[in-house]
C-alpha cells in the first residue's frame, strides 16, 4: 500500500486542477438551491420596490444678478471689492437660501413642525392606500377586513393649529377620528388628552389644538406630533439641496424631496418667495442706511456752506469788492477740484469704515488716494503764498463758498438718487423657473436597479452559503480517500429514493405487520442501482471470505444513519436470493430496527436469546424471502454489552455457523459503543459502512484505529448513499459500483 505522503509531486498540479473543478462542480450540485435563494431575494427586492412608497422631487431655479444698486455700486466699491478678490455670490445665496431666517420663516408659514401620519397597516396597507381613487370630495375607501383603526386611502388630516407642552415637543400623539367631524387626542399611554369637533378651538391641559379638516372612517387613526422649531429647520437643511447650474453662472438649482409631491412643491415655493423677499429687503435697508447717513452730513456741509458765503460778503464789503485776478481764478478753480475730490474720499472712507477694518487693502488703497491728493493741494498752496495778501485771502473765501457749494450739491444728489433707490428696489435675485414635481417619474425607488441589486445579493449569499457549507461540511465524497487509508472499497451504493421512501414508512413505527408492502429494496425494485451495487459486493466477498476464519460478516460503521441496517438487510436478501441459507441478527440492542423492515416484532430476539430466556429455534423467525431467516434484537437489555461478552453470545454463534451458509451481523457503530468491538472478534470477516458526504477522514479513520486496538482487522469499506454529483467525477452510476466490483476482485 502506497502512503498518502509518497504520492508522485508531479500530482500536485492535477489536484490543484481538480480542486478548481470541484468548486464548480460543487455549485453545479447545488444549482436549484444557489436558484431558490436567488430568487427569493428577487422577490424580496421586488415586492421592496413596489411596496416602498415612492418619493418626488420638486426643483426650481433662482437667478443672481450682479449687484448693481446701493452705494457700493455708487461709489465703485463692488469693482474693488472684485479687484482684491471675494466670496462667490452663488455660494453665499446658497447659504442665505438654507439659513435658519429663511427655512424658519417657511417652517412656521406652512406649520412644518406638525407631522401629520395615517396609521397603516404593516407592510402593504399604504400601498393599498395610495392605489385608491376617490370618486366624491371627502369619500375615503372601506376598512379591509373590518381593521378600522388603519387608513385605507382618502384619508385627510389637516391640523391649522397644535401646541404642546414642553415634555410632549417631538413625542408622538394619536388623533382618532371619532365620526361626523368628531375626534380624540391620546398620548402613547392611550389616555385622552382633550376632544373636540373640526373647527373648534380648543384649549385644553396645556394643550391648543384646532382641526380645520378631518376626512376619516370612525375608528382611523393619525399620528400627529409637533416638532420643535430648530430641530424641523435643522431637518430641512439637510434635506433641501442647492447648488449653482455651472461655474460662475449665478444660476442656482433648489431640490427637495418628499413621498408627497404637492408638499415639496409648496415648500420649495414658500423658501424660493421668501429668499427673494428678504433680498428685496436687505438691499432696500442698504440703501436707507446710505441715505439717512448723507442726510445727517447735509445739515452740516449746509451750515459750513453758509457761514463761508458771510465771510466772503463781509471781506467783499470791507475791501469794496476786490476782484479775483485771472491767475487766481485759474488756481481758485484747481484747488476747488482738488478739495470736492478730497471731500468725496472722505465719505468713501466713512462709508468703508462702516463695511471693512482699517486693515482691508480697498481702505488702505483709498488713504493713499488721499494722501496724493493732499499732496497736490499743498503744492497748490504754495504757489497762492506768492500773491497778493488781498488775493490770498479772498482766494480761501471763493475757495471755501465754491468747494462747500460743490459738496453740498453733491450730497442732495446722491441722497435724491438713495432714495429713489430705496422706493424702486426689486433685488438682485428672481426666480427663473417655479417649483413644480414630476408625479409621472418619482426619483425612487429605482426598482429595475433595486431588483437587479437583491438578485445579484441572493446569488453572492446562495454562492457563498454553498461553499462555506461545503467547506465546514468534512464528509468524504470520494472513495479514493478511503482507499488510502488501507481499506478497500468493496462497492460504492448510490442513494436510492425508493429506500428513503421506504424508510420514512417504517421509521418510528411500533408494528409493521399491517402494512402489506415490503420495505426492502431488493425486494420491492431488484433493478435499482442500489441493488445492483449489493449484487457487486456480494460478488467481491464471495471471494473476500475465502480465506475467512468463519462464514459470520460483521457489519458496523462509524457513527449512526450511515446505513448499516439497509446493507445488511438487502445483502442478505440477495445472498439468499442465490440459494444459500443466510441468517441476518440484528445485534443493536439498542436501537435496532431491522425487525421493522421485515415487518417483524422486536420481541424474542437476540438479548432474549443471551439471557437464555429462549433458544434459537424459538429466537429465529422466517421472513418473506426464502431461504433467509431472521435474528430480531429481542428486548431493550439493560446491559447489551455484558450479553455478548457471555459465553452464550460464543456458543450462539457456534449454532448459527453450522447452520446457515452466512451469517450477517448488523452491529452498532463502534465510535458510539463497544459492541462491535465484542462482536468482530469472533467474526470471520468485518466490514463498515461509510455514508457519502457524512462520515469524515478523521472519522473513518479513527474507526479503523478502534477495531485495530482490540485486534479485529478490518477486511474493507462499502460506501453508502453515493449522491450523482459534478463534484463526484464519476464515482456514481453503474461505472462507480463495477470499478469498485473489480478492485474487490483482485484484492
Amino acid at each position: 500500500m502506497t502512503s498518502q505522503n509518497s504520492l508522485p509531486v508531479q500530482d500536485n498540479h492535477d489536484e490543484d486542477d481538480i480542486d478548481l473543478l470541484a468548486l464548480l462542480g460543487t455549485l453545479l450540485d447545488s444549482k436549484w438551491l444557489i436558484v431558490g435563494i436567488t430568487s427569493f431575494f428577487t422577490v424580496l427586492g421586488a415586492a421592496y420596490a413596489v411596496l416602498t412608497p415612492p418619493v418626488y422631487q420638486a426643483n426650481a431655479l433662482v437667478q443672481v444678478e450682479e449687484k448693481k444698486g446701493g452705494l457700493a455700486a455708487m461709489t465703485g466699491m463692488s469693482e474693488m471689492t472684485e479687484m482684491f478678490g471675494g466670496t462667490s455670490a452663488a455660494v453665499t445665496e446658497i447659504e442665505l437660501i438654507k439659513s435658519r431666517s429663511v427655512l424658519g420663516q417657511a417652517v412656521e408659514n406652512l406649520k412644518l413642525d406638525i407631522i401629520v401620519e395615517p396609521h397603516y397597516f404593516p407592510l402593504f396597507g399604504q400601498f393599498v392606500a395610495r392605489r385608491f381613487q376617490p370618486v366624491g370630495e371627502h369619500e375615503v375607501a372601506e376598512p379591509v377586513f373590518g381593521l378600522i383603526s388603519y387608513a385605507w386611502g382618502g384619508e385627510v388630516l389637516d391640523v391649522f393649529q397644535l401646541e404642546v407642552p414642553e415634555v410632549y415637543l417631538g413625542e408622538e400623539l394619536t388623533l382618532q377620528a371619532d365620526g361626523n367631524g368628531a375626534f380624540t387626542l391620546l398620548n402613547e399611554d392611550d389616555e385622552v388628552l382633550l376632544s373636540g369637533n373640526v373647527g373648534e378651538q380648543l384649549d385644553q391641559n396645556g394643550f391648543k389644538v384646532q382641526i380645520a379638516k378631518l376626512d376619516a372612517n370612525p375608528g382611523t387613526l393619525f399620528s400627529v406630533s409637533k416638532q420643535r422649531r430648530l430641530s424641523t429647520i435643522l431637518q430641512y437643511q439637510k434635506d433641501l439641496w442647492a447648488s449653482e447650474k455651472g461655474k460662475e453662472s449665478g444660476i442656482i438649482g433648489l431640490s427637495l424631496e418628499s413621498e408627497d409631491p404637492a408638499q415639496a412643491t409648496r415648500v420649495l415655493d414658500e423658501v424660493s418667495r421668501l429668499y427673494v423677499l428678504q433680498n428685496v429687503q436687505r438691499n432696500s435697508a442698504e440703501a436707507a442706511q446710505s441715505l439717512e447717513f448723507l442726510q445727517g452730513q447735509l445739515p452740516e456741509v449746509r451750515k459750513q456752506l453758509e457761514a463761508a458765503e458771510a465771510k466772503l460778503n463781509t471781506y467783499q464789503t470791507s475791501a469794496r469788492s476786490v476782484d479775483i485776478t485771472i491767475e487766481t481764478k485759474a488756481v481758485l478753480d484747481q484747488i476747488v477740484s482738488l478739495e470736492t475730490l478730497i471731500s468725496e474720499q472722505k465719505l468713501k472712507r466713512a462709508e468703508m469704515e462702516r463695511r471693512f477694518t482699517r486693515q482691508h487693502p480697498s481702505y488702505q488703497a483709498l488713504i493713499t488716494q488721499m494722501s496724493q491728493l493732499e499732496q497736490t493741494k499743498r503744492d497748490l498752496m504754495k504757489k497762492v503764498e506768492n500773491l497778493p495778501e488781498t488775493q490770498q485771502e479772498l482766494l480761501r473765501l471763493t475757495r471755501d463758498v465754491q468747494v462747500s457749494t460743490e459738496i453740498y450739491t453733491q450730497l442732495l444728489n446722491k441722497s435724491q438718487e438713495l432714495d429713489i433707490l430705496r422706493a424702486g428696489t426689486v433685488g438682485n435675485v428672481r426666480i427663473i423657473d417655479a417649483a413644480d414635481a414630476n408625479i409621472e417619474e418619482p426619483i425612487k425607488p429605482k426598482k429595475p436597479l433595486i431588483v437587479l441589486i437583491a438578485t445579484l445579493l441572493g446569488g453572492l449569499i446562495a454562492v457563498a452559503y454553498v461553499l462555506v457549507r461545503k467547506a465546514l461540511n468534512r464528509g468524504v465524497e470520494d472513495p479514493d480517500v478511503i482507499e488510502q487509508m488501507g481499506l478497500p472499497v468493496y462497492a460504492s451504493i448510490p442513494h436510492s429514493k425508493v429506500q428513503a421512501t421506504h424508510e420514512l414508512n417504517f421509521k418510528g413505527k411500533t408494528k409493521d405487520a399491517t402494512n402489506s408492502s415490503s420495505h426492502l429494496l431488493a425486494v420491492t425494485n431488484p433493478a435499482d442501482l442500489a441493488v445492483e451495487s449489493l449484487r457487486s459486493l456480494r460478488t467481491s466477498l464471495h471471494f473476500a471470505t475465502l480465506e475467512a476464519k468463519n462464514n459470520i460478516l460483521m457489519i458496523s460503521g462509524p457513527s449512526p444513519t450511515v446505513g448499516k441496517s439497509f446493507v445488511s438487510s438487502n445483502l442478505a436478501v440477495i445472498v439468499a436470493q442465490t440459494g444459500q441459507r443466510v441468517l441476518l441478527v440484528d445485534a443493536d440492542m439498542r436501537k435496532g430496527y431491522v425487525h421493522k423492515m421485515f415487518r417483524q416484532e422486536a420481541e424474542n430476539g437476540l438479548s432474549d436469546l443471551l439471557a437464555a430466556r429462549i433458544d434459537l429455534d424459538k429466537a429465529t423467525t422466517r421472513t418473506e424471502v426464502e431461504n433467509l431467516d431472521l435474528i430480531t434484537r429481542g428486548q431493550i437489555p439493560p446491559n447489551p454489552s455484558e450479553l455478548l461478552m457471555h459465553a452464550n453470545f460464543t456458543q450462539f454463534l457456534e449454532q448459527a455457523s453450522s447452520r446457515y451458509d452466512l451469517v450477517i451481523i448488523d452491529t452498532p457503530p463502534i465510535l458510539a459503543v463497544t459492541d462491535a468491538a465484542l462482536v468482530g472478534r469472533q467474526a470471520g470477516t468485518s466490514l463498515i459502512v461509510t455514508r457519502f458526504g457524512m462520515n469524515a477522514a478523521k472519522e473513518i479513520l479513527l474507526t479503523k484505529r478502534r477495531f485495530e486496538q482490540n485486534g479485529i482487522d478490518l477486511k474493507g469499506a462499502i460506501f453508502n448513499a453515493v449522491e450523482r454529483k459534478a463534484s463526484a467525477y464519476g464515482y456514481y452510476g453503474n461505472y462507480a459500483y463495477y470499478q469498485y466490483e473489480y478492485k474487490s476482485d483482485k484484492a
